[in-house]
């Protein structure tokens, strides 16, 4: 692979490992604060420290083709997500959840091959399955046998859902805009849309211990503002469905580091699904190399917004694929 290839690769692996740590932060978190706040608090500490960055690199606000892209994935990822994902889990047990959740990578793909002509490559669509087999294994040895709430599965379904088209949106901006860009302002809107909870923080910040408030600002520092901005990198360099099938690899992740910090030790049914979810995520990003699709005129564009070599007329574009 090319150093910008390593590169992206490198900045998927790390949104997965944080994405992965969300789990136990939020399970610590949420005891102490409801969905609303929690997502409020987390989207606010989020935002600051990028709007931060943004300062300090002086990155403008981001071009106008990339605003449509931009404040749709800000409402659904940044916003519906997050509050859905929250209240889902105080109503399912963890596997449920995972289980519900895993299926945003498959909506994910049939959409990317839909709207945004990315196909759907045999091996991409062999890993999903491998990898979603994976991760119904974890989710049933992780249910405990206990009943799922109605309310809880269609909530962790609406996550799902919000969460790969969040990142169809997200895509196209990525043409126009550098990864700080789309990840500051998305994450402010998402900000802005639950600022109705506002009330509630204010109240249940005022009562949590220091180690729930903590662990929401963690989750605002690194899993959203520093995970969500490597993974708009990577994204910028592959396809949607491709980054997708990445994703399942956080079950796996999930149960070691529930291992290691919550004391849960799991058992050999979870730790065969975790493998299974690696492999299918190895079958989904073997294969051919080439890039994908995109108009010429936003080649040029995306390039710089990354920091690649622009694409000059009769020079064929580098791959960008981790």
């Amino acid at each position: 692979m090319t150093s910008t290839q390593w590169r992206a690769f490198g900045a998927a692996g790390t949104t997965v490992v944080l994405w992965a740590s969300a789990f136990v932060s939020i399970r610590s978190a949420g005891a102490e604060y409801s969905p609303g706040a929690l997502a409020l608090g987390r989207l606010a500490a989020g935002a600051a420290v990028l709007g931060l960055s943004c300062a300090v690199r002086r990155e403008g606000l981001p071009p106008r083709p990339a605003w449509p892209g931009i404040a749709v994935s800000g409402l659904l990822w940044f916003g519906v997500y997050m509050v859905a994902l929250n209240w889902g889990e105080q109503k399912v047990d963890a596997g449920t959840a995972a289980l519900v959740v895993n299926v945003g990578p498959l909506v994910m793909a049939l959409l990317a091959g839909w709207l945004l002509k990315e196909g759907l490559p045999p091996r991409l669509l062999a890993g999903m399955g491998v990898s979603f087999a994976g991760a119904a294994v974890v989710g049933l040895s992780m249910s405990g046998g206990g009943s799922a709430s109605v309310l809880g599965v269609l909530l962790c379904l609406l996550a799902a859902v919000s969460y790969a088209a969040g990142v169809v949106a997200q895509k196209p901006a990525l043409r126009h805009a550098s990864a700080l860009q789309v990840t500051t302002w998305g994450c402010a809107i998402g900000a802005v849309a639950c600022l109705p909870f506002t009330g509630v923080l204010v109240r249940e910040a005022a009562e949590a211990p220091l180690s729930a408030t903590l662990n929401m600002v963690y989750l605002g520092v690194f899993p959203t503002a520093l995970a969500f901005t490597t993974w708009a990198y990577a994204l910028a360099r592959t396809t949607a469905g491709r980054m997708g099938a990445t994703t399942y690899a956080v079950p796996a992740l999930v149960v070691l580091m529930s291992w290691l910090f919550l004391d849960e030790v799991p058992g050999l049914l979870t730790l065969l699904g975790g493998a299974v979810c690696l492999a299918g995520v190895a079958v989904s990003r073997s294969g051919s190399r080439a890039p994908a699709r995109r108009d010429r005129a936003g080649d040029g564009k995306a390039a710089a917004a990354a920091g690649a070599p622009e694409v000059t007329p009769g020079q064929p574009p580098a791959s960008r694929e981790p």
